[in-house]
């Protein structure tokens, strides 16, 4: 909008032509999400305490998360609201890319929101049935890889870390491979979500990893020196990046330990979207399995624990996901919260790391 507005007139005042580059749009990106948060930030924690949305605790959760039981949740949808605003405000609105990621995020959005409003009507942890909210998922990355998919420029391709050779092209069958991008992303960091700032964290981490690779990969000349995919037109993604990261920081403010909101449903599911399209657009879905690589061993550990319960009986953590696990074992909340944080940032250098091992 801004850029739209402003940009034209960069002829008569020479001082907006500061508007052309993505790096200064995305750093007033930033600074508008965060603002945001911190401005809205008490405003909702108020009304969700007197509209009385607090959240469910599961009965078979550790103990010392009952006394979370009333904590206002659905706080993700001030995160939502700090993504979508600023980047419609900073971003080039003519890009295709940033419709499709802005859909993902807001559509994964509104059925975290219909799951999080379940289950606060309902006063226990049982939202929208899995099979309806997978249905949903699915549905809105089928459109979003179909409209990637048809647009003109766009590459079926795949980057492969450490394989600077090798493309291989999915064709139609890309199709289906960006959905399970989206829908495992989605799910991975909705699973992660149940520690005051466990999930935001990483998020955050990651939304920097890849306000970097879709900057890279919207630059030719980078692209080409790093020999990945170039996209033109993807190095906008970097505005809604960095209003990722701004959205999460000011978010986080009002959800370290002890948190005075969870974000739900509404926010853990449209922020795994977010990081899956992106990844998608950037050609980079690889190297979300590096820098999400919490949420992809938070996401295993609940299939290898339904996994070995229903085929031999046994469980192979005290409690899944693994984040529950160290709970038992005795660990404080914050060291796993922190520890967790620390490995992400590990992590997210590896995955940049990458990109000269090739």
């Amino acid at each position: 909008m801004l850029y739209h507005l402003l940009y034209p007139l960069h002829t008569e005042y020479s001082v907006l032509y500061v508007f052309r580059y993505i790096t200064f749009r995305t750093i007033y990106a930033t600074i508008t999400a965060l603002l945001i948060s911190f401005i809205l930030g008490p405003w909702l924690i108020t009304t969700l305490k007197r509209l009385q949305l607090g959240q469910s605790i599961r009965k078979v959760g550790p103990e010392s998360h009952f006394v979370k039981e009333g904590t206002p949740t659905m706080g993700g949808a001030l995160i939502i609201l700090a993504i979508a605003l600023p980047t419609l405000m900073w971003a080039d609105l003519t890009n295709l890319y940033i419709w499709v990621a802005l859909l993902v995020t807001v559509g994964y959005g509104a059925v975290g929101f219909c799951d999080d409003w379940l289950k606060i009507a309902r006063k226990n942890s049982a939202g929208i049935s899995a099979r309806t909210k997978l249905f949903w998922q699915l549905l809105i990355a089928f459109i979003a890889a179909m409209l990637l998919y048809q647009h003109a420029g766009f590459e079926t391709t795949l980057s492969l870390p450490f394989f600077k050779g090798l493309h291989p092209d999915l064709g139609w069958g890309y199709i289906p491979f960006a959905m399970l991008v989206m829908v495992g992303a989605s799910n991975a960091v909705n699973l992660t979500d149940g520690l005051d700032g466990l999930a935001i964290g990483p998020v955050i981490i990651g939304a920097a990893t890849f306000l970097l690779l879709a900057y890279l990969a919207g630059n030719a000349r980078y692209a080409e020196y790093l020999q990945i995919t170039s996209v033109q037109g993807a190095g906008e993604l970097a505005i809604l990046c960095g209003s990722m990261v701004g959205a999460g920081l000011g978010f986080l403010w009002f959800n370290s330990y002890p948190a005075q909101v969870f974000m739900g449903d509404v926010g853990s599911l449209s922020l795994g979207g977010a990081l899956g399209i992106t990844a998608v657009i950037a050609k980079q879905e690889f190297l979300l399995v590096i820098v999400g690589g919490i949420f992809v061993a938070e996401a295993l550990s609940v299939i290898f624990q339904v996994i070995s319960f229903r085929l031999w009986g046994k469980r192979i953590f005290r409690m899944a996901p693994v984040h529950h696990h160290f709970e038992l074992k005795g660990w404080a909340e914050p060291k796993i919260i922190v520890r967790f944080w620390i490995i992400s940032i590990i992590l997210a250098l590896i995955g940049l790391s990458t990109l000269k091992l090739r």
